[in-house]
């Protein structure tokens, strides 16, 4: 007798559809995975076994050969467990089939019958969805994540025996469903506030800039100096998140199985510090079969890079795809998968190696040489990757003991999301979203310069001997500022102000 169960399974973002045909034949007891299983999914035999006696059934004798469909595509994981043991039941005529037309199934098996949660579950309810399945059974630990797909018809077990008994007909399944507004807060709270940095004011203006456009910074200064405390605020005068881009977000949180089980979605602007030891492919991401690295995990948020020329070489130059292109393509013998890696970069670093080179209070005890070795570290396109360097001073005896008196992080975010929108105006109907990426195209059609901010860029150019990404990153970074001060040309202040944060592109000691 042969049955066949409908399934899923992941690969990168997207689910494929997987068909479990399982075969009963009268011969010596026995079991079968073919398809191209990996070891976790070979191991559900046992787990099945276990699972079916544990649960009150028999299992069955004779040989079972298991197919999971399409063969030429590898299956990884344990969510197939739920559909053998439930296409075992039927084969051996334990259980009817009812409702089994039309039903898409996932899940992991505990030993005494329990169906465990699986990661990726959003991301397979949204293909399922797009291909026109209506009804799906997913573990009851995965249900509040499977619901947030409009439209499909969620059915949350919490045991094999649930299962069964559903697909029987003997029992009814209420559909799970979840208020996706009351998802998210009406105030994000970060527990980090702009207003409790002293001092600074360049600096945060050079984030407010940052964050307005989308654009990458690079902090210099001291050990102390506030460049984490500023770094880590950053998320917290970006935009709220949209509901689509939320859904992005937690696509790439839900297939690393890094979701919180009591935050389903994920609503707040990602903020990822990785350390330096971390290697190319934890920042880029892979493995055997591919899995998003920390760009990828950053995704429409901030990745923060601290104590940025300590990080391996190779490291630092595979961040330069996805700074260009926001995207990352990783390939293996297996699969080539494309993650998204539209992130703000946040790189913070001293000035030399013992951080008090330039600083008024304490002496470097640095040579030239070593302070040179320190930037070269540095590759001169990365740098022109960065849109705004900035220096971060330490700050003054008096302004140490003052009280904070900065602006709090919502007035800010109520600046940069007046920014954001006139972006969105600009930019509708294209994939850009932000200054920071625009094309070529965008750069010569939306970013005009009056008389006087030509002379002034053309004067800069010379001067610092900018290169062809710097000047392109000045006239971005000099849209932005005209964008927060409702401008439509590009005035001489705003390349004024855009070029100042170019002064740290290559230190000499």
């Amino acid at each position: 007798m042969l049955i066949k169960i409908n399934s899923a399974a992941i690969l990168g973002l997207e689910a494929y559809q997987v068909t479990v045909e399982i075969d009963a034949q009268k011969r010596l007891p026995g079991q079968s995975i073919v398809g191209l299983p990996d070891a976790s999914v070979k191991e559900s035999r046992d787990r099945v076994r276990a699972a079916l006696e544990n649960s009150g059934f028999s299992f069955p004798p004779g040989y079972f050969t298991i197919n999971l469909a399409p063969a030429d595509t590898r299956k990884e994981g344990p969510l197939y467990d739920l559909p053998i043991a439930l296409g075992m039941l039927i084969v051996s005529e334990q259980i009817g089939r009812r409702n089994l037309a039309g039903s898409f199934m996932i899940g992991e098996l505990s030993l005494d019958g329990g169906v465990r949660g699986v990661n990726g579950i959003l991301p397979i309810c949204l293909s399922l969805k797009a291909a026109g399945v209506n009804v799906i059974i997913v573990p009851l630990e995965n249900a509040d994540e499977a619901a947030l797909v409009e439209g499909l018809t969620v059915l949350p077990v919490g045991s094999l025996r649930e299962a069964a008994e559903y697909l029987s007909g003997s029992r009814e399944i209420e559909p799970y469903r979840v208020d996706i507004a009351a998802l998210f807060p009406p105030e994000p709270d970060y527990g980090l506030d702009f207003a409790d940095v002293k001092g600074q004011g360049h600096a945060k203006r050079a984030l407010e800039i940052a964050a307005a456009g989308g654009h990458n910074i690079l902090l210099v200064g001291s050990p102390g100096s506030g460049k984490t405390m500023l770094a880590r605020r950053l998320p917290t005068i970006l935009p709220p998140l949209s509901l689509s881009e939320a859904l992005d977000v937690t696509k790439l949180y839900s297939v690393t199985g890094l979701l919180d089980g009591k935050k389903v979605l994920v609503t707040t602007r990602p903020f990822r510090s990785p350390h330096h030891t971390t290697s190319d492919i934890g920042i880029i991401g892979g493995g055997r079969i591919p899995r998003p690295g920390e760009v990828s995990l950053a995704h429409l948020g901030v990745l923060f890079l601290d104590e940025f020329p300590e990080f391996e070489r190779n490291v630092l130059e595979v961040l330069r795809q996805p700074l260009e292109d926001g995207k990352v393509t990783i390939s293996r013998a297996h699969s080539t998968l494309t993650y998204p890696a539209q992130f703000m970069l946040v790189a913070a670093m001293n000035p030399c190696p013992c951080g008090s080179y330039l600083d008024p209070l304490k002496q470097c005890s640095c040579s030239p040489f070593k302070v040179q070795h320190y930037w070269d570290k540095l590759s001169g396109p990365l740098l022109d990757r960065l849109d705004l360097h900035v220096e971060v001073p330490r700050l003054k005896k008096e302004e140490l003991l003052a009280q904070p008196d900065g602006e709090l992080s919502r007035t800010i975010r109520a600046r940069v999301a007046a920014g954001r929108r006139v972006q969105q105006e600009r930019f509708q109907g294209s994939a850009t979203f932000c200054n920071a990426r625009m094309t070529p195209r965008q750069t010569k059609d939306f970013c005009r310069l009056d008389g006087e901010a030509e002379g002034l860029l053309k004067a800069a150019i010379m001067q610092l001997q900018l290169s062809g990404r710097a000047y392109d990153r000045i006239i971005k970074v000099a849209r932005t500022i005209a964008d927060l001060d409702a401008s439509t040309l590009i005035q001489a202040k705003h390349i004024a102000e855009a070029t100042q944060y170019r002064n740290l592109d290559r230190p000499r000691g």
